[in-house]
């Protein structure tokens, strides 16, 4: 080595001593303060409302229809009704599309867990933003109709007893177990308080008001529910938005039933009762296309794609045309032709005012009520295809129409490459998890 490039290296050798002399000294160099990072604390003052309030916005995004884990209530649901069909490897998901309970279920937890997060996210950002930032107030009503579209899902998916215990982040308030009609009277106590914090917001408002409405209809009050939604306009529509960003943010059903080796698939007529979803040439609302994909069980071949939703689109969680068709089903409550005759119209007036429109259903309109409630209920499951609603109408059929529930649930032997015959299960039992809740002892009953 040459003297001054010795020298040299000895200069520099001396500098780094002298660095890590002074790094054992003093190390405030070291400290950075990341403004991405909001500790608990920073969420109780006025600054943090808005990270917060979009948290929780994200969260129930992610349990209503979000994420590359795919089983959102979106799909959970869809499993059990007779929108999807399992193509997994796993017992978790091929048991609640069989029908089959299983309470201990891995995949099925992750799904709970979201959608608990959101609940018990809203009602904890409520509690700090009605302190640091009452103002603008239609922001609460969001969280408060967010909050009762959850409870509707449980309500909807789960058997009769799901506790909801109470978190501030450091403690955990048990919860005790609330029958399927005290948690849907909860939804309709969030969706009032949603309306009257609503103000200038017709997005807010309208909402609220949907929800309630949904919850009404699930509760057989269906004159309540239709005078609701009275005020919501048909071309009125909410959606959870989503994006590439993360991977929580990403559009569940499209992960769920469009990729290659897809844990989930479309479906057409299933068990027998399942409705035509796959007609040809594709009904607008519900398009589809065949394809050569293969499920994640290889074994599923030529799977067809839904062309609903893509990787990044939205997905509707609350429209007006659900408001047209509460009032239209609690119109058919009347039971006479005239009142057969009155839904009729209306179903064929959402068609061919649609854009894209529906051909009109052919007359003349059903003569008998059980023939005007198979119509109905065949419009609402083709208008709300894989939006989550398909499952709480089912059990409707057997709860106040009195339907036998193998008359209306996928039945009979599963078709290949699956094997064996349907069960009976008409909800989701709670997850074996919440046994650690010393009130819960299980699922009061299993009734629709």
């Amino acid at each position: 080595m040459s003297q001054p490039l010795m020298r040299r290296a000895a200069s520099v050798g001396a500098s780094l001593a002298l660095l890590v002399l002074s790094s054992c000294v003093d190390s405030t160099i070291l400290e950075v303060t990341d403004p991405d990072v909001l500790n608990i604390p920073d969420f109780n003052t006025p600054a943090g409302a808005t990270p917060l309030r979009n948290g929780v916005i994200q969260d129930f995004a992610v349990a209503f229809a979000g994420s590359t884990n795919v089983d959102s209530y979106v799909v959970v649901s869809g499993n059990l009704a007779d929108e999807i069909r399992s193509t997994d490897t796993f017992d978790d998901r091929l048991f609640v599309n069989r029908r089959v309970d299983l309470e201990a279920n891995p995949s099925m937890l992750t799904f709970y867990r979201n959608l608990h997060r959101a609940r018990a996210g809203a009602t904890r950002a409520l509690g700090i933003l009605t302190t640091t930032a009452p103002t603008p107030r239609f922001n609460l009503g969001e969280l408060f109709a967010l909050r009762g579209f959850t409870e509707i899902y449980f309500a909807e998916l789960y058997c009769s007893g799901v506790p909801f215990s109470v978190e501030d982040g450091v403690t955990t308030e048990f919860g005790d177990p609330q029958t399927t009609v005290q948690i849907l009277n909860r939804a309709v106590a969030s969706f009032d308080s949603a309306l009257a914090l609503a103000d200038t917001s017709t997005r807010v408002r309208f909402t609220a008001a949907v929800g309630k409405g949904r919850a009404l209809l699930d509760l057989g009050r269906f004159a309540d529910a239709a005078a609701a939604v009275a005020g919501v306009p048909t071309t009125f529509r909410v959606q959870t938005q989503h994006s590439q960003a993360s991977a929580r943010q990403e559009n569940s059903p499209w992960n769920a039933l469009s990729p290659n080796a897809s844990r989930y698939t479309i479906v057409t007529r299933e068990g027998g009762n399942g409705l035509n979803y796959l007609q040809t040439p594709a009904d607008p609302r519900m398009p589809w296309a065949t394809s050569t994909r293969s499920g994640f069980n290889s074994a599923h071949t030529n799977l067809p794609v839904q062309n609903k939703y893509t990787r990044t689109g939205p997905v509707t969680y609350a429209d007006g045309i659900e408001a047209r068709l509460i009032e239209l089903e609690a119109r058919l409550q009347g039971g006479t032709q005239a009142d057969r005759d009155a839904v009729f119209a209306g179903l064929n007036t959402l068609r061919t005012t649609n854009t894209p429109a529906v051909t009109a259903i052919a007359g003349p309109a059903p003569t008998t009520q059980a023939a005007a409630v198979d119509l109905l209920f065949q419009e609402r499951a083709y208008w709300f295809w894989l939006t989550g609603h398909r499952l709480g109408d089912m059990r409707r059929l057997l709860r106040q129409y009195g339907r036998a529930a193998e008359s209306v649930f996928p039945t009979g032997e599963q078709a290949p490459p699956l094997i064996g015959p349907y069960g009976t299960a008409v909800n989701l039992i709670i997850p074996f998890e919440e046994r650690n809740n010393p009130k819960y002892q299980g699922c009061i009953d299993r009734r629709p």
